[in-house]
Order: C-alpha cells, then sequence, then structure tokens
C-alpha cells in the first residue's frame, strides 16, 4: 500500500480520495477549506495536513484536483521542493497541456516524477469508483500511479509524454460540447413537431444517435431539470483550454466554439451551475419568447 497525498477536495477529489482510504492507502488531505479536510478525515479515518507541504511529507504519490491553471501552478509550486526523491506527483485537474509540461520539467529538477492525469466520468463516477483517467508522463511516473489509481477508475490509458493526458482530456471536451448540443436540438425538435419524447429515444437510441449522454441526460432534459452534475461554469473552462490549445497548434473547432457562446448565454440565464445538458434549456426559452 502507498502512503499518499491527496489535495484538493472538491466534489471529486472528496470521494477519490475516500476511494483510495477503502482501497488500504494511507491518505493525507488537505483542503483550503480546512474543515472540509477536517470532515474527510473523520469520515475515513484518515489524517488532515495544515498546509500543502505537510501534506506530502514523506508521500509517496501526491495527488492534486484543483480547479484551474492559476490554482494548479500556485500549490505544485508549494509542494515540489519538498517532494521526496522519486516521489510522484499526479494532476487530476482539467489543465492546460503546457503547464503540464511546465510541472513535468520542474518535478525532473528535483528528483521527483510528474503525471498529468485529467478524468472524466463526473461526479458519480468519482462517487461509484467509475473514472475514465488520461495520463501524460513518462512510463515510471504511470507505472508508479497506475496501481493507486485503480482505486477510483473503471479505465486508466497513457496516451504520452507530458502533456498527453490533458490534450486528450481537451478531445473529450470537444465531443461531448459536440454531442450534447445535438441532442439538445433533437429533443428541442421533437418537442416542436409534437413526438413524445421517450418514443423517440425508444426509436433511436440503439441505432447511430446513440450516445452516453442520450442514455443518461434525455429524461431530465425533457423535464428541464439540471440542478446537477459537471457545472456549465466548469464546462467552459474547459472548452476555453481546448480553443487556446486550438489556436495554438492550428486546428479548426468551428461547432466546440460555437458551444462555448451557448453556454455563456446558459450562464446569463442564471445556469451557470447547472447541468451541461442544460443547453437545451435555451433554445426552449428562445422558442417560447423568453
Amino acid at each position: 500500500m502507498a502512503r499518499t497525498a491527496f489535495l484538493g477536495l472538491g466534489v471529486m477529489g472528496y470521494p477519490m480520495a475516500g476511494h483510495l482510504a477503502r482501497a488500504g492507502h494511507q491518505v493525507t488531505v488537505w483542503n483550503r477549506t480546512a474543515a472540509k479536510a477536517a470532515r474527510w478525515a473523520g469520515d475515513h479515518d484518515g489524517a488532515a495536513a495544515p498546509s500543502p507541504e505537510e501534506a506530502v511529507r514523506d508521500a509517496d504519490i501526491v495527488f492534486l484536483c484543483l480547479g484551474d491553471d492559476p490554482d494548479v501552478r500556485a500549490v505544485a509550486g508549494q509542494v515540489i521542493a519538498h517532494l521526496k526523491d522519486g516521489a510522484a506527483l499526479v494532476d487530476h485537474t482539467t489543465a492546460s497541456a503546457a503547464l503540464a509540461r511546465e510541472l513535468d520539467e520542474a518535478c525532473s529538477k528535483h528528483g521527483a516524477l510528474w503525471l498529468d492525469a485529467p478524468v472524466s466520468g463526473g461526479q458519480a463516477g468519482a462517487e461509484n469508483g467509475q473514472l475514465s483517467i488520461m495520463c501524460g508522463g513518462s512510463d515510471a511516473a504511470f507505472a508508479a500511479a497506475r496501481p493507486v489509481m485503480d482505486a477510483y477508475a473503471k479505465a486508466i490509458t497513457h496516451a504520452g509524454p507530458a502533456g498527453a493526458g490533458q490534450l486528450v482530456k481537451m478531445v473529450n471536451q470537444i465531443c461531448i460540447a459536440g454531442l450534447v448540443q445535438g441532442l439538445a436540438e433533437g429533443l428541442h425538435f421533437a418537442g416542436a413537431a409534437g413526438l413524445d419524447a421517450e418514443t423517440v429515444i425508444s426509436a433511436i437510441s440503439k441505432g447511430a444517435a446513440q450516445s452516453w449522454q442520450m442514455d443518461n441526460r434525455w429524461k431530465t432534459m425533457a423535464a428541464g431539470e439540471f440542478e446537477f452534475g459537471f457545472a456549465v461554469d466548469w464546462m467552459r473552462k474547459d472548452l476555453r483550454i481546448a480553443l487556446d490549445e486550438a489556436r495554438a497548434n492550428g486546428a479548426r473547432l468551428p461547432v466546440t466554439a460555437l458551444v462555448d457562446q451557448f453556454y455563456g448565454e446558459v450562464q446569463a440565464m442564471g445556469g451557470a451551475r447547472w447541468d451541461t445538458s442544460s443547453l437545451i434549456a435555451r433554445l426552449n426559452a428562445a422558442s417560447s419568447g423568453d
């Protein structure tokens, strides 16, 4: 069993750290809100540290699960110098590939390993231990982290060197954006045409139109229920990262850019914390004249 530290106990990090503890790993946690770290420690018979530096002391593997590039850069900057030789720093945050390469270099200078390892599966995947993890880093870093990450993963892929995990996550979010918009338009059209949504989905969900989004979100989309799941604010952050990378590498993402604008409209409707399936809300509002 590994000695681990988990830094960042949001809706994803809290259950992920819990899976590590239940798998028998020694876990020390840190969170900006100390009360949440103390609650986690009480829930899981673990340890809460007063600072990131204290949390990583003697850890074999340190996990980050934070918000955005500035958060990762700040916390990683605090802990890298305190990592023991050969320790691995694993970042589960969805962040930029450029930052991953920067921190890989910083870890190397201090004799530590780096792995960018963004996840897909949302809060439910974290709670159920069924996340898909996309990894970028050296073979040594991947080998060190993989058996520990098994505690909360259903699939783990080593995509290449540092930054590759973040690039694969960008592809993931690009694909999801188009799928959700397509499903929103399909359900909106069905409603305008006077069709029964359940009948429509029954007819098309076993064919080429089938997707995870259709299987898991059509009912709540049709009902106008969005108070759960992966928030629009988070999706816009992820799409910003993907669009920035596309501008740098020359990729053309016209649909992604358009859907990002649509999510901006959802935010303006008060849906910043709604699930990403709320794209249908802007269509229904437009047709009703609201």
